[in-house]
Protein backbone atom coordinates (compact mmCIF):
# COMPACT_ATOMS: atom_id res chain seq x y z
CA UNK A 1 0.00 0.00 0.00
CA UNK A 2 2.55 2.86 1.38
CA UNK A 3 3.65 2.90 -3.27
CA UNK A 4 -0.14 3.02 -4.17
CA UNK A 5 -0.96 6.25 -2.90
CA UNK A 6 0.64 9.31 -3.81
CA UNK A 7 1.19 11.95 -1.14
CA UNK A 8 -1.09 14.18 -2.74
CA UNK A 9 -3.65 11.78 -2.30
CA UNK A 10 -3.15 11.37 0.95
CA UNK A 11 -2.41 15.04 1.96
CA UNK A 12 -6.26 14.89 0.54
CA UNK A 13 -7.43 12.59 3.20
CA UNK A 14 -5.92 14.37 5.46
CA UNK A 15 -7.58 17.67 4.85
CA UNK A 16 -11.10 16.43 4.05
CA UNK A 17 -10.37 14.69 8.15
CA UNK A 18 -8.96 17.11 9.84
CA UNK A 19 -9.34 20.06 8.76
CA UNK A 20 -13.03 19.58 6.99
CA UNK A 21 -14.20 17.79 9.78
CA UNK A 22 -16.02 15.12 7.42
CA UNK A 23 -16.25 11.80 8.69
CA UNK A 24 -14.48 8.53 7.55
CA UNK A 25 -17.19 7.62 5.16
CA UNK A 26 -18.00 10.93 3.78
CA UNK A 27 -13.71 10.89 3.15
CA UNK A 28 -14.03 7.09 1.50
CA UNK A 29 -16.35 8.45 -0.57
CA UNK A 30 -15.06 11.67 -1.63
CA UNK A 31 -11.58 10.30 -2.59
CA UNK A 32 -13.30 6.74 -3.78
CA UNK A 33 -11.51 3.99 -1.74
CA UNK A 34 -12.96 1.93 1.02
CA UNK A 35 -14.23 3.57 4.47
CA UNK A 36 -11.89 0.61 5.95
CA UNK A 37 -9.15 1.91 4.18
CA UNK A 38 -9.71 5.08 5.65
CA UNK A 39 -8.15 4.82 8.76
CA UNK A 40 -5.13 3.19 7.34
CA UNK A 41 -4.25 5.94 4.73
CA UNK A 42 -4.56 8.15 7.73
CA UNK A 43 -2.11 6.60 9.32
CA UNK A 44 0.35 6.09 6.27
CA UNK A 45 -0.19 9.90 6.37
CA UNK A 46 1.44 10.25 9.43
CA UNK A 47 4.63 7.85 8.85
CA UNK A 48 5.29 9.87 5.45
CA UNK A 49 4.94 13.33 7.75
CA UNK A 50 2.45 14.79 5.94
CA UNK A 51 0.10 14.52 9.08
CA UNK A 52 2.02 16.21 12.22
CA UNK A 53 -0.04 16.33 15.24
CA UNK A 54 0.67 18.44 17.96
CA UNK A 55 -1.06 18.70 21.46
CA UNK A 56 -0.86 22.25 23.30
CA UNK A 57 1.35 21.49 26.06
CA UNK A 58 -0.58 20.56 29.62
CA UNK A 59 0.71 21.99 32.86
CA UNK A 60 -0.59 19.26 35.33
CA UNK A 61 0.92 21.18 38.53
CA UNK A 62 -0.05 24.31 40.26
CA UNK A 63 3.22 25.80 40.71
CA UNK A 64 1.76 28.84 42.70
CA UNK A 65 0.22 25.94 45.24
CA UNK A 66 4.00 24.35 45.91
CA UNK A 67 5.96 27.35 46.62
CA UNK A 68 3.11 28.12 49.27
CA UNK A 69 3.93 24.96 51.00
CA UNK A 70 7.45 24.97 50.35
CA UNK A 71 7.73 28.43 52.15
CA UNK A 72 4.63 27.63 54.93
CA UNK A 73 5.99 24.32 56.30
CA UNK A 74 9.83 24.58 55.45
CA UNK A 75 9.22 21.11 52.90
CA UNK A 76 12.28 20.42 50.41
CA UNK A 77 9.65 19.60 47.82
CA UNK A 78 6.38 20.35 47.23
CA UNK A 79 4.26 18.66 44.16
CA UNK A 80 0.70 20.07 43.72
CA UNK A 81 -1.19 18.37 41.08
CA UNK A 82 -4.05 19.18 39.35
CA UNK A 83 -7.51 18.17 40.55
CA UNK A 84 -9.58 19.51 38.36
CA UNK A 85 -13.33 18.20 37.47
CA UNK A 86 -14.08 16.89 40.55
CA UNK A 87 -11.61 13.84 40.67
CA UNK A 88 -11.79 11.65 43.65
CA UNK A 89 -11.02 8.23 44.52
CA UNK A 90 -9.02 6.12 42.07
CA UNK A 91 -9.05 8.99 39.42
CA UNK A 92 -7.27 10.70 41.79
CA UNK A 93 -4.60 8.64 42.95
CA UNK A 94 -4.29 7.56 39.61
CA UNK A 95 -3.77 11.72 38.61
CA UNK A 96 -1.37 12.32 41.67
CA UNK A 97 0.70 9.05 40.87
CA UNK A 98 0.99 9.40 36.97
CA UNK A 99 2.40 13.27 37.37
CA UNK A 100 3.92 12.99 40.42
CA UNK A 101 6.37 10.20 39.00
CA UNK A 102 8.93 11.94 37.09
CA UNK A 103 9.29 14.07 40.01
CA UNK A 104 9.87 11.30 42.68
CA UNK A 105 12.16 9.63 40.07
CA UNK A 106 14.23 12.51 39.64
CA UNK A 107 14.69 12.90 43.48
CA UNK A 108 16.37 9.19 43.35
CA UNK A 109 20.32 9.39 42.61
CA UNK A 110 22.25 6.44 41.49
CA UNK A 111 23.18 3.94 43.91
CA UNK A 112 20.89 5.15 46.56
CA UNK A 113 19.13 3.30 49.49
CA UNK A 114 15.36 3.49 49.33
CA UNK A 115 13.29 2.89 51.75
CA UNK A 116 9.60 1.97 50.34
CA UNK A 117 6.47 1.85 51.94
CA UNK A 118 3.08 0.70 50.75
CA UNK A 119 -0.31 2.10 49.98
CA UNK A 120 -2.54 3.05 46.99
CA UNK A 121 -1.25 6.16 45.52
CA UNK A 122 2.54 4.89 45.83
CA UNK A 123 1.61 2.17 44.18
CA UNK A 124 -0.49 3.83 41.20
CA UNK A 125 2.93 6.25 41.36
CA UNK A 126 5.63 3.61 41.03
CA UNK A 127 4.49 1.97 38.09
CA UNK A 128 5.03 5.36 36.16
CA UNK A 129 8.49 6.15 37.59
CA UNK A 130 11.00 6.63 34.45
CA UNK A 131 12.62 3.77 33.51
CA UNK A 132 15.96 3.95 33.97
CA UNK A 133 17.85 0.39 34.49
CA UNK A 134 21.04 1.35 35.38
CA UNK A 135 21.07 3.17 39.02
CA UNK A 136 21.84 0.50 40.88
CA UNK A 137 19.84 1.12 44.05
CA UNK A 138 18.99 -1.02 46.88
CA UNK A 139 15.65 -0.73 47.72
CA UNK A 140 14.23 -2.05 51.04
CA UNK A 141 10.89 -2.88 52.13
CA UNK A 142 10.08 -0.19 55.49
CA UNK A 143 7.37 -2.01 56.99
CA UNK A 144 6.41 -6.17 57.56
CA UNK A 145 3.48 -7.47 55.43
CA UNK A 146 -0.12 -6.18 56.84
CA UNK A 147 -1.48 -10.21 56.49
CA UNK A 148 -0.84 -13.34 54.28
CA UNK A 149 -3.00 -12.04 51.23
CA UNK A 150 0.03 -9.87 49.90
CA UNK A 151 -1.47 -6.82 47.52
CA UNK A 152 0.09 -4.73 44.69
CA UNK A 153 -0.29 -1.82 47.23
CA UNK A 154 1.61 -3.40 49.83
CA UNK A 155 5.19 -2.85 50.35
CA UNK A 156 6.86 -6.18 49.16
CA UNK A 157 4.68 -5.41 45.95
CA UNK A 158 5.54 -1.42 45.75
CA UNK A 159 9.21 -2.29 47.12
CA UNK A 160 9.66 -4.39 44.02
CA UNK A 161 8.17 -2.49 40.77
CA UNK A 162 10.53 0.69 41.99
CA UNK A 163 13.77 -2.27 41.88
CA UNK A 164 11.90 -3.26 38.72
CA UNK A 165 11.80 -0.05 37.24
CA UNK A 166 15.02 2.10 38.77
CA UNK A 167 17.15 -1.00 38.72
CA UNK A 168 18.72 -2.44 41.99
CA UNK A 169 18.56 -4.83 44.35
CA UNK A 170 15.46 -5.28 46.60
CA UNK A 171 15.43 -6.58 50.05
CA UNK A 172 12.36 -7.69 52.05
CA UNK A 173 11.33 -7.58 55.30
CA UNK A 174 9.91 -10.62 55.27
CA UNK A 175 7.60 -10.67 58.90
CA UNK A 176 4.56 -9.43 59.29
CA UNK A 177 3.49 -6.08 60.25
CA UNK A 178 1.99 -6.49 63.38
CA UNK A 179 2.94 -9.06 66.00
CA UNK A 180 0.37 -9.67 68.32
CA UNK A 181 2.87 -10.50 71.58
CA UNK A 182 5.76 -8.12 72.22
CA UNK A 183 7.96 -10.45 73.18
CA UNK A 184 7.71 -12.31 69.82
CA UNK A 185 8.31 -9.00 68.33
CA UNK A 186 11.93 -8.46 70.17
CA UNK A 187 12.96 -11.97 68.98
CA UNK A 188 12.11 -11.55 65.47
CA UNK A 189 13.87 -8.14 65.42
CA UNK A 190 17.38 -9.98 66.60
CA UNK A 191 17.27 -12.28 63.43
CA UNK A 192 20.01 -11.38 60.94
CA UNK A 193 17.90 -10.91 58.25
CA UNK A 194 15.45 -8.28 60.01
CA UNK A 195 18.48 -6.97 61.48
CA UNK A 196 20.35 -6.62 57.69
CA UNK A 197 16.96 -4.65 57.05
CA UNK A 198 17.11 -2.07 59.57
CA UNK A 199 20.61 -1.81 58.98
CA UNK A 200 19.98 -0.45 55.52
CA UNK A 201 17.49 1.53 56.71
CA UNK A 202 19.53 3.10 58.51
CA UNK A 203 21.70 4.58 55.86
CA UNK A 204 18.78 5.39 53.20
CA UNK A 205 19.07 8.46 52.06
CA UNK A 206 15.41 8.55 50.22
CA UNK A 207 11.69 7.00 51.30
CA UNK A 208 8.53 6.88 49.28
CA UNK A 209 6.14 6.79 52.28
CA UNK A 210 2.04 7.25 52.78
CA UNK A 211 -0.16 8.46 55.27
CA UNK A 212 -3.19 7.00 56.55
CA UNK A 213 -5.54 7.76 59.42
CA UNK A 214 -7.61 6.10 62.18
CA UNK A 215 -10.60 6.06 59.97
CA UNK A 216 -8.45 5.26 56.50
CA UNK A 217 -5.62 3.02 57.27
CA UNK A 218 -5.07 -0.48 55.63
CA UNK A 219 -4.67 -2.05 59.10
CA UNK A 220 -8.42 -0.95 59.57
CA UNK A 221 -9.70 -2.09 55.92
CA UNK A 222 -7.89 -5.39 56.30
CA UNK A 223 -9.07 -6.61 59.94
CA UNK A 224 -5.07 -5.93 61.77
CA UNK A 225 -6.54 -2.91 64.26
CA UNK A 226 -9.48 -4.06 66.24
CA UNK A 227 -11.98 -1.71 68.42
CA UNK A 228 -10.11 -2.18 71.18
CA UNK A 229 -6.53 -0.89 69.63
CA UNK A 230 -8.67 2.02 68.01
CA UNK A 231 -9.82 3.04 71.68
CA UNK A 232 -6.62 3.20 72.72
CA UNK A 233 -5.21 5.04 69.55
CA UNK A 234 -7.80 7.53 69.90
CA UNK A 235 -7.27 8.17 73.81
CA UNK A 236 -3.52 8.57 73.00
CA UNK A 237 -4.13 11.27 70.59
CA UNK A 238 -3.51 9.80 67.16
CA UNK A 239 -4.35 11.76 64.31
CA UNK A 240 -2.35 9.39 61.57
CA UNK A 241 -0.18 6.55 60.69
CA UNK A 242 3.02 6.39 58.71
CA UNK A 243 4.51 3.09 58.32
CA UNK A 244 2.54 1.18 60.50
CA UNK A 245 3.69 3.97 63.06
CA UNK A 246 0.65 5.82 64.67
CA UNK A 247 1.50 9.66 65.64
CA UNK A 248 -0.15 12.47 67.70
CA UNK A 249 -0.45 15.97 66.58
CA UNK A 250 2.92 16.69 67.87
CA UNK A 251 4.22 13.45 65.54
CA UNK A 252 5.46 11.56 68.14
CA UNK A 253 4.49 7.73 68.30
CA UNK A 254 1.37 6.93 70.07
CA UNK A 255 2.68 5.15 73.27
CA UNK A 256 -0.08 2.19 73.46
CA UNK A 257 0.65 -1.75 72.95
CA UNK A 258 0.34 -1.37 69.38
CA UNK A 259 3.92 0.59 69.37
CA UNK A 260 5.41 -2.54 70.57
CA UNK A 261 4.18 -4.76 68.46
CA UNK A 262 5.18 -3.27 64.92
CA UNK A 263 7.44 -4.04 62.80
CA UNK A 264 8.95 -2.15 60.39
CA UNK A 265 11.04 1.45 59.99
CA UNK A 266 11.06 3.78 62.97
CA UNK A 267 9.76 7.19 63.53
CA UNK A 268 14.24 7.74 64.72
CA UNK A 269 14.86 6.52 61.26
CA UNK A 270 12.90 8.24 58.93
CA UNK A 271 13.63 11.56 60.87
CA UNK A 272 17.21 10.84 59.65
CA UNK A 273 16.64 10.28 56.53
CA UNK A 274 17.33 13.27 53.97
CA UNK A 275 14.60 12.67 51.42
CA UNK A 276 11.33 11.42 52.72
CA UNK A 277 8.74 11.83 50.27
CA UNK A 278 4.99 11.77 50.88
CA UNK A 279 2.75 10.72 48.57
CA UNK A 280 -0.98 11.72 49.41
CA UNK A 281 -4.09 11.95 48.14
CA UNK A 282 -7.39 13.10 49.56
CA UNK A 283 -7.93 16.45 52.00
CA UNK A 284 -8.84 13.58 54.71
CA UNK A 285 -5.32 13.14 55.81
CA UNK A 286 -4.04 16.84 56.75
CA UNK A 287 -3.84 16.34 60.38
CA UNK A 288 -1.28 13.57 59.43
CA UNK A 289 0.66 15.45 57.27
CA UNK A 290 1.21 18.41 59.64
CA UNK A 291 1.58 15.70 62.64
CA UNK A 292 4.36 14.20 60.06
CA UNK A 293 5.92 17.46 58.67
CA UNK A 294 6.20 18.87 62.63
CA UNK A 295 7.67 15.01 63.72
CA UNK A 296 10.28 15.87 61.62
CA UNK A 297 9.47 12.81 59.46
CA UNK A 298 8.11 14.32 56.14
CA UNK A 299 10.50 16.41 53.80
CA UNK A 300 9.02 16.79 50.57
CA UNK A 301 5.08 15.94 49.74
CA UNK A 302 3.36 15.07 47.02
CA UNK A 303 -0.24 16.05 46.64
CA UNK A 304 -3.50 17.01 45.50
CA UNK A 305 -4.52 20.56 44.64
CA UNK A 306 -7.65 20.16 46.98
CA UNK A 307 -5.78 18.67 49.73
CA UNK A 308 -3.15 21.36 49.30
CA UNK A 309 -5.59 24.09 49.76
CA UNK A 310 -6.88 22.43 52.85
CA UNK A 311 -3.56 22.46 54.38
CA UNK A 312 -2.07 25.60 53.59
CA UNK A 313 -5.29 26.68 55.30
CA UNK A 314 -3.81 24.56 58.61
CA UNK A 315 -1.74 26.35 61.03
CA UNK A 316 2.23 24.71 60.89
CA UNK A 317 2.55 23.19 64.01
CA UNK A 318 6.07 24.00 65.58
CA UNK A 319 8.75 20.96 65.21
CA UNK A 320 8.07 18.66 68.08
CA UNK A 321 11.01 17.62 70.78
CA UNK A 322 11.65 14.11 69.60
CA UNK A 323 12.41 12.01 72.21
CA UNK A 324 15.15 9.51 71.42
CA UNK A 325 14.00 5.65 71.20
CA UNK A 326 16.20 3.04 69.99
CA UNK A 327 16.58 2.56 66.06
CA UNK A 328 15.18 -0.96 66.87
CA UNK A 329 12.21 -0.33 68.47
Amino acid sequence: MPNDYSDDRLRLIARLYYLDGLGQNEVAKFAKVSQAKVSRLLALARERGIVRITVADYEPRRRELEEKLRTKFGLATAVVIKSSDGLEGTDLRRAVGHFGAAVAGGLIEPRDIVAVAGGRTIQELVQHLPAVHNRSLTVVQAMGSVDSNVSQVDAQEVGRVVAQRLGGNFLSLNTPAFIPEKRTRDALLTLEQVRNVHAHLDRARVALVGLGTLANSVFVERGTLDAVMIRDLERAGAVGEVCGRFIDARGQECATAWRDRVIGITLPQLRKIPQVIAIVSGSDRTAAILAGIAGGMIKSLIIDELAASTLLGMPALPPAKVTRKSARS
